[in-house]
């Protein structure tokens, strides 16, 4: 005899809306606490199955579905089972159609699925040579030509560049400069969303673009006001000054100046560790001179 469980897995299937409907908005309830997940993890890919199915349908159902997902998804054994049942295609898939009413929350799905390995390497589409950085570039030109708005479905997509620079594959497929990402990614300094830019910082930190980074810092803008953003940004100048043509480019832009400058009306203790933190590596790393620029064969 079946479960009440399994009953209500099997009613996310059912013909009839309302009843379909019901079903769905019981399940996301379920995800919201902690017994409910365990419980929900017991019929896994019932579940997980069924609820992929529920995102083409209309909003009233779709939502509620995408919801679910989502808390799903943070859960690392079910994000890995999403990510081995194609979950990525179907997300992206969705994404592609103009007016999905789930967009926000599909993209955060896609931030939880590639804080796994295997779904960074579904999402850059690892092993398909025609169709590998497809899924990227899509993304990449939503986030980019989306809206400020307060409530931009894409907002979320600079966690997802957060988490594929982690990864050699990411980190390559967002420096080529066939593809032309960085030059899209690095426009966004400029947006007036905290969230985007600390994405943006953030895949700068990993990803280590030192001539890219050297041109927007160049740039004059207005002072950022959120300290975490800060710290951010120079925990992203940090790491690139360790590498070589990184530390090049940050003498190129009077990098130590501007950085003098900027700790000295510095009042946030967290920002001014960061500040002395680069100064560390300048003065004991490597030395307090402009490094000699060398010629490779």
């Amino acid at each position: 005899m079946a479960t009440e469980l399994e009953e209500l897995i099997g009613f996310l299937s059912a013909p009839s809306p309302p009843v379909k409907k019901a079903a769905v908005d019981i399940v996301r309830g379920l995800t919201g606490s902690e017994d409910g997940l365990q419980s929900l993890s017991n019929y896994a890919s019932a579940v997980l199955l069924s609820l992929s199915r529920l995102l083409s349908e209309e909003k009233e159902v779709s939502e509620p579905a995408a919801e679910a997902l989502v808390n799903l998804s943070q859960n690392a054994e079910l994000a890995a089972k999403m990510v081995q049942m194609g979950m990525i295609k179907v997300a992206m898939d969705l994404l592609s159609k103009p007016g999905s009413s789930i967009t926000r929350l599909l993209v955060m799905l896609l931030v939880n699925l590639t804080q796994l390995d295997d779904g960074i390497s579904s999402l850059l589409q690892i092993g398909d040579e025609k169709m590998q950085g497809l899924y990227i570039m899509k993304l990449v030109r939503s986030f980019c030509r989306s809206s400020e708005s307060s409530d931009d479905p894409f907002d979320h997509v600079g966690s997802i560049l957060v988490n594929i620079s982690k990864k050699e594959e990411g980190r390559k497929m967002l420096l080529d400069p066939k593809r032309g990402l960085l030059k899209q990614i690095v426009r966004q300094f400029d947006s007036s969303s905290s969230l985007r830019k600390k994405g943006i910082y953030s895949e700068e930190d990993t990803s280590k673009m030192p001539l890219e980074l050297g041109s927007a810092l160049s740039i004059e803008r207005e002072p950022v006001k959120d300290p975490a953003i800060r710290v951010q940004a120079l925990e992203a100048i940090y790491l690139i000054a360790l590498q070589e043509a990184g530390l090049r480019a940050f003498w190129s832009v009077n990098g130590p100046r501007i950085l003098q400058l900027g700790y000295e009306d510095e009042e946030d203790p967290k920002v001014m560790e960061a500040y002395e933190q680069i100064g560390s590596l300048i003065v004991h790393g490597s030395g307090t001179e402009e490094p000699s620029t060398t010629a490779t064969k």
